[in-house]
């Protein structure tokens, strides 16, 4: 049969799968094809392009950009995605996934009037007074068109892009098999859990393309912000929108990256860069839920320093447990405290099996000597948050996507204030809210609650206990009650054992082998072979081939 089979297992969607294998043989990934066993299954042209990788690409960080560009949206989107994980992929990578633009060509006007008059029920001149047909926006997900209400307000509608599900549901199957194969064929794949990437990228994809979700983030947003004057957000217009199309208010200003207009505007960079960084670091420490895409695209600068958010497809959200420990991190790193640093960070993170203490806080040490000892003003925050997540990766700690995603915000914005005002400090802008968080944290009204949690906790566990040890004493009664025991590094240990007792078995059979053909040529029973008993002959040649086997085997091991 042509085409893909791995395995044994013939694919669905045959034709995509033909179109993957060729783009990354066509950008010299066979070493990829072959790890995951899909060379010997590939046409005989593909193998040829697999032995002649392109030369126009400089290094393998930049073909794998143009690689899942070729790929097309789904893949695009991964790869934005793994551009905020530090935890999986080194910092060549990192930048150049970042470069992947969410650029296509839009789809005709008429599918995207039909997509609106399907999802509102109504004809979009009944719905409009006006709609544009050449939209202003377009991406893989979905374009955006101008309108106007019939009272007269402008609105933008967000159309999502026809098929775009089943083409994502596509290309998301064939990344969860290839994240399979990785991590059955690849001990180093296998570490970085691949299929659980795959699983997040999916949950973001799922999120990004529910404009209903989108809906709910913006009024969030907007309420959250209802007492700053300087935040602005558009209006969400509920019954102008469904699961596929949103209409919102249209804000305009300039592009948090046009210089020149800044200035034509007499507004102050430096106040524009302060107001910022006050509104996001708000958003991380005081809210828990922030703006995950913070590209000039989506910021716009109004009259009177006003900053307008668009776009919030991506958010994040951080709980007030994640949000105290963030403070302690911020902390620690300043009063150079490695143990209050490392439990800090493993407070964020999950693991399989908890770092040694002297280890984990050594290696938090030689990070701090990085900042401890510079100005507060050189202090880069989103880089130093990306070093010390890194960091907790090399000892099997695993943080949460949602931090990758706040240290990749972080980042976007303290750029974008730096390049308004190269004096922005964001340390010191943090320190406010770092300390607002210990204040409330130590409040009475925080430690009552803290201690009715722990309350009703307690209350709970005492009143499931009675019917808990029931079962037990009923499971215990029918023989059904299992005890499982663990015993970590004995594997090792068991290993050996279980080869020595082998060795010994062997031995005793080889023994007894050689003991019985002596007696049997002792015996003389017949048929003879140049006078010596057949049977015998052949059991000593039986043993001196297994004497030798089991040479073989010692002196492999390195042990005589």
């Amino acid at each position: 049969m042509g085409g893909l089979q791995v395995l044994g297992r013939t694919y669905r969607h045959l034709n995509r799968y033909r179109e993957v294998a060729a783009v990354l043989a066509k950008h010299g990934f066979g070493d990829l094809l072959h790890m995951l066993r899909l060379d010997a299954h590939l046409e005989s042209g593909l193998r040829g392009v697999m032995r002649h990788p392109p030369v126009e690409a400089a290094d393998r960080p930049e073909r794998v950009r143009l690689a899942l560009q070729d790929l097309g949206p789904t893949f695009v989107k991964a790869g934005q995605y793994l551009s905020t994980r530090a935890d999986l992929l080194s910092a060549e990578y990192l930048r150049e996934l970042s470069k992947l633009q969410d650029s296509v060509p839009p789809f005709p006007a008429e599918e995207a009037r039909r997509i609106v008059e399907a999802d509102l029920g109504r004809p979009v001149s009944r719905l409009f007074a006006r709609f544009d047909d050449r939209p202003l926006a377009a991406a893989s997900i979905a374009q955006i068109h101008a309108a106007r209400l019939k009272d007269g307000r402008e609105v933008v509608v967000k159309i999502e892009r026809p098929d775009i599900r089943r083409v994502v549901a596509v290309d998301l199957e064939i990344m969860a098999r290839l994240a399979e194969l990785a991590e059955k064929h690849s001990p180093e794949w296998r570490r970085r859990k691949p299929t659980e990437v795959i699983s997040e990228i999916s949950r973001s994809l799922d999120r990004e393309m529910d404009f209903a979700l989108e809906a709910a983030h913006t009024e969030r947003f907007a309420r959250q912000f209802a007492d700053d004057p300087t935040v602005r957000v558009p209006e969400v217009h509920r019954a102008l929108s469904s699961a596929r199309v949103l209409t919102l208010e249209r804000l305009d200003g300039i592009k948090a990256d046009d210089d020149a207009a800044i200035a034509k505007a007499g507004l102050d960079p430096r106040l524009l860069a302060e107001n910022l960084g006050r509104q996001y670091l708000a958003m991380i420490f005081v809210h828990g839920f922030f703006h995950a895409d913070p590209h000039p695209g989506n910021l716009f600068f109004q009259p009177d320093h006003v900053i307008a958010y668009v776009d919030f497809g991506m958010a994040g959200r951080l709980d007030r447990a994640t949000r105290e420990a963030l403070a302690d991190v911020f902390f620690a790193v300043s009063e150079r405290d490695e143990a209050l640093l490392g439990r800090a960070l493993l407070s964020l993170a999950e693991y399989d099996e908890e770092p040694d203490p002297r280890v984990f806080e050594d290696d938090m040490a030689e990070l701090m000597d990085q900042y401890a000892y510079r100005p507060l003003a050189e202090w880069r925050l989103g880089r130093m948050l990306d070093q010390l997540f890194q960091a907790t990766s090399r000892h099997g700690v695993r943080v949460p996507p949602e931090l990758f995603l706040m240290v990749k915000a972080l980042t976007e914005l303290e750029s974008l204030a730096l390049r308004l005002d190269p004096r922005f400090d964001a340390i010191s802008a943090c320190t406010p809210f770092v300390r607002r968080v210990q204040e409330e944290r130590s409040s009475p009204g925080r430690f009552a609650e803290r201690l009715a949690e722990a309350g009703r906790e307690t209350v709970d566990l005492l009143a499931s206990a009675p019917a808990e040890l029931r079962e037990l004493i009923r499971q215990a009664r029918r023989g059904r009650l299992l005890i499982e025991f663990e015993h970590k590094g004995l594997e090792p240990v068991l290993s050996e054992l279980d080869q020595a007792s082998n060795r010994l078995s062997y031995a005793l059979l080889l023994g007894a082998l050689v003991i019985g053909s002596a007696l049997l040529v002792h015996a003389g029973l017949p048929p003879y072979w140049r006078g010596i008993p057949v049977l015998g002959l052949a059991g000593f040649t039986l043993s001196a081939v297994m004497a030798f086997w089991l040479l073989v085997a010692i002196v492999r091991h390195g042990r005589l």
